[in-house]
């Protein structure tokens, strides 16, 4: 493709596209974090980089500018890494291969794209070696594994940060101003299973082609779990025949809606007819379910032969089904206080059966933290109640509306003179570091914006260019009215 650079606005694409070179998945972040020290260092910049490899770099204000409020700005390093089946790629070592689209999108071809929250660097970095754009004193901070428990937000020392004032670079819908989000956590259930020998036909399940998406920005979206389909499928299956399971898996991220899960079944010779008969229906009723959604769920079965596995008792198996069915998934609660906002949901993203035990890795958001808590605590007792545990990390706040806002007023009344119309103010259920900064920074004033993008966490991930040249204009708009 011809370098990214050739489109506007130059030197932020530049650097979003030096940073697709660069592996950057969430727990590998020193290689982009010693790419953010180098440049640093080559503009003679003051900065810092912590043992969890954040990177702080300040900037003085330009002439004029000097004496006014520090500035924040805020993104972080690390992606989702999410590919398409049958793309080879390892995100530890491989560059991502950037596209151009026709309606001018960049997408990654067959991956995620890590434009959440690349973009978010590349913003920073082009202001931090410009020499023609007014600003305030700067401090952009660049955190790490954001994407699996904002595990660098919160273990950030924000003692050096003198700025009050805080833009976010991690939203993904331009004329929108975020200024509240959801908390969360992570969980993983833990089930023990055990198994025993048996011969029969081996059959694989292959449940794909679902839509995925961002399990905070698009779990109001109605789109099917792929986890969740197959303990529906194995539940309705048991009432058609007997089998055995020797494996599962489903799912990439947490934080990802799955959109591909398997299991590998032992079933009798005589039922192989049976079984395809079967997934025919299954598939044709989940598209009519997911009609608008989902409309493209193949189920697929994969024989190999007669074989011998270790395949779980039949006690371990009807846990395991027993779970999938009963876990929650999606919206638990609305808000009843903002319209159209999910105030509660929950994802199982991730699953994964081993020799002794089965696990499911979920996500866990509300905005409310006691709502959160009760909803761990379900998940807790259905898990205790199989005979399992759990384990729980990535704990983040709400971040909460702070209802007198000057950066607010002053991002309003700038989209309103750049535009001409006002932007969406609004409280997302997504989670975002800004709730662990407010609450580690007293008086922190936070905002969070970005440019358009659609499809985060899943390889359909494209990132609008005209959106990111605008969003661009905006953001100096910005700096250049924050004198005071």
């Amino acid at each position: 493709m011809e370098a990214l650079n050739n489109y506007k606005p130059e030197r932020v694409l530049y650097y979003f596209e030096e940073i697709c070179k660069i592996p950057h998945g969430s727990s590998n972040t020193k290689q982009i974090s010693d790419y953010l020290v180098s440049f640093a260092r080559s503009h003679d910049l003051k900065h810092m980089q912590d043992d969890w490899n954040n990177v702080l770099i300040k900037k003085p204000g330009t002439p004029g500018y000097e004496k006014a409020p520090t500035i924040i700005l805020q993104g972080h390093m690390d992606m989702v890494c999410a590919k398409d089946p049958k793309v080879i790629h390892d995100f530890t070592k491989d560059p991502l291969h950037l596209t151009v689209t026709e309606d001018g999108y960049i997408k990654a071809e067959g991956t995620t794209l890590g434009g959440d929250d690349g973009i978010a660097i590349a913003y920073g970095l082009a202001l931090l070696e410009s020499s023609d754009i007014p600003h305030p004193p700067l401090e952009v901070l660049f955190t790490v594994d954001e994407e699996i428990g904002l595990l660098g937000a919160d273990s950030f020392d924000c003692s050096v940060l003198k700025g009050k004032r805080m833009i976010n670079l991690d939203s993904e819908e331009e004329g929108s101003i975020w200024v509240s989000c959801a908390g969360g956590l992570s969980m993983d259930s833990l089930l023990p299973v055990h198994r025993m020998k048996e011969t029969g036909l081996q059959v694989e399940i292959v449940l794909s082609g679902l839509t995925g998406g961002h399990s905070g920005a698009e779990i109001d979206k109605n789109r099917a779990n792929a986890n969740k389909l197959m303990g529906e499928f194995l539940f309705r299956l048991k009432e058609q025949m007997a089998f055995g399971i020797a494996d599962l898996y489903g799912g990439e991220k947490d934080n990802a809606i799955s959109r591909n899960a398997g299991a590998i079944l032992l079933i009798d010779e005589d039922d192989h007819e049976d079984l395809y008969a079967f997934a025919s229906r299954f598939q044709d009723r989940i598209n009519t379910e997911y009609a608008g959604t989902d409309e493209n769920i193949t189920v697929s079965i994969n024989s190999n032969g007669l074989q011998t596995r270790d395949i779980l008792l039949p006690v371990s198996a009807e846990k395991v089904i027993f779970y999938l069915i009963h876990v929650p998934y999606g919206i638990v609660k609305m808000s009843g206080t903002i319209p159209g906002l999910v105030e509660t949901s929950m994802n199982p993203g991730v699953m994964s059966l081993n020799c002794d035990a089965f696990r499911m890795t979920c996500s866990v958001r509300s905005s409310l933290n006691q709502a959160k808590e009760d909803l761990k605590d379900k998940v807790i007792y259905l898990t205790e109640f199989l005979g399992g545990e759990c384990r729980i990390y990535g704990s983040y706040p709400a971040w909460q509306y702070r209802k007198d806002s000057p950066l607010r007023d002053k991002m309003v009344s700038v989209y309103e003179d750049l535009y001409h119309n006002r932007p969406n103010v609004v409280a997302i259920h997504a989670g975002l570091e800004c709730g662990l900064f407010y609450e580690k920074i007293d008086g922190l004033d936070c905002v969070s914006i970005g440019p358009n993008m659609k499809d985060i966490h899943t390889p359909g991930e494209a990132l609008e260019i005209a959106s990111v040249e605008r969003v661009w204009e905006y953001l100096k708009k910005c700096l250049k009215e924050l004198k005071s």
